[in-house]
Formats: C-alpha cells, sequence, structure tokens
C-alpha cells in the first residue's frame, strides 16, 4: 500500500457529522462485512469516499444484469489491469453467479482464444468478455464486437455492461495505482 489505510475507530479521523455519516453509510454499503481495504483508502477523502460508494454501490446492486454478465466483465477488468485485488474479490462471486470451473480458467487467461465448441462460457458471456477487452485494451470498440454483445443484450442491458466495465477500470486503476490490498506484482489468487 502507498498510502497507510484510515483508521475509522479513531476519534481523530473524522471530525464533523457529515464524516461520520459518510462513513456510516460505507459500512451499511459493506454490512455485514467490515470495512475492506479499499474503504479505508478512500477514506482518507470523505466526500469522494462517499461518492464513490453511492456509484459502486449502484452499478453492483441496482442494474439489471445477472450476477454472471456482471461478474464477468469485473473479472476481465482485473485481468487486464492486473489488478488481483479486485479479482480475488470478484472471482468467488462470478462462480457465485453461474460462471463454471471452466469459465473462470479462461476469465483468468490473458488472451483468452476463443475455440469452437469449447466448453466452459456461453457466446453470451463471450460478448461480454470481448466487449470489456475492447474497452479496457483500446477505449474505442470496434463495431463488429459491438455489434455482437448488442445481439445478446437489450438498449438498458448494454448502458449497464458499459458502465460496469467503466466504472471497474476506474476501480483497478485506483487500486493498482495505491496498492490497495497489497497485490501489486504478485498473480491472480487461485
Amino acid at each position: 500500500m502507498r498510502l497507510p489505510y484510515v483508521d475509522p475507530a479513531d476519534p481523530n479521523a473524522f471530525k464533523t457529522p457529515e464524516e461520520k455519516a459518510i462513513v456510516s453509510r460505507v459500512e451499511a454499503r459493506r454490512a455485514p462485512r467490515p470495512l475492506q481495504p479499499l474503504d479505508l483508502t478512500l477514506l482518507h477523502s470523505p466526500a469522494f469516499a462517499d461518492g464513490w460508494n453511492s456509484f459502486l454501490g449502484a452499478v453492483r446492486t441496482r442494474t439489471s444484469l445477472s450476477d454472471d454478465i456482471r461478474e464477468i466483465a469485473i473479472c476481465r477488468v482485473a485481468v487486464c489491469n492486473k489488478a488481483w485485488y479486485e479479482w480475488g474479490h470478484h472471482a468467488p462471486l462470478a462462480k457465485a453467479g453461474g460462471v463454471s470451473e471452466e469459465g473462470m480458467k479462461i476469465l483468468a487467461e490473458e488472451e483468452p482464444a476463443k475455440k469452437k465448441g469449447e466448453p466452459g462460457l456461453t457466446e453470451k458471456q463471450w460478448a461480454v468478455i470481448d466487449y470489456t477487452d475492447a474497452m479496457t485494451r483500446n477505449v474505442a470498440v470496434e463495431q463488429e464486437i459491438f455489434d455482437e454483445l448488442k445481439k445478446h443484450f437489450s438498449d438498458q442491458e448494454v448502458v449497464e455492461v458499459t458502465g460496469t466495465v467503466a466504472a471497474y477500470n476506474c476501480v483497478s486503476r485506483f487500486l493498482v495505482a495505491l496498492d490497495v490490498g497489497e497485490r501489486n506484482g504478485t498473480k491472480p489468487p487461485a
């Protein structure tokens, strides 16, 4: 880590009622889990942490995307950006969301190669992988890749997939730049 984690129990950490309310909102979103290293870093700037908490909370819990699709997008961003802290938190959620063991192995590959008839991922899931990789690595998405995504998703879902990929690129860049969770230079957790 490049910054010390904020100790929310420190009586000098948050001085105003507004700052204390922000900490409570972040804690409420994380409940029943404790605050995470990401939260403890963001809380160096309570107002920033509050906006982050609201935005990422919406991305994670208030879209129409199925769990597998959302977590595939997040996991691919993590792999592309070598954000292993992010991978460690979201790979179990992808598995719980229905991504098969074969699919998880493919997701973890830096350059996954789609093989005809290969088990593990559906065409819809592959469309999300290809779109996520294009957005993350190139920003601009080729029309062919967009058209494949559009075959599987409504306009609302396209916006939500795009927003999820964009949001988690922000997350991964924050995590890696500040080495949150001390995972830089390591491999993805198994």
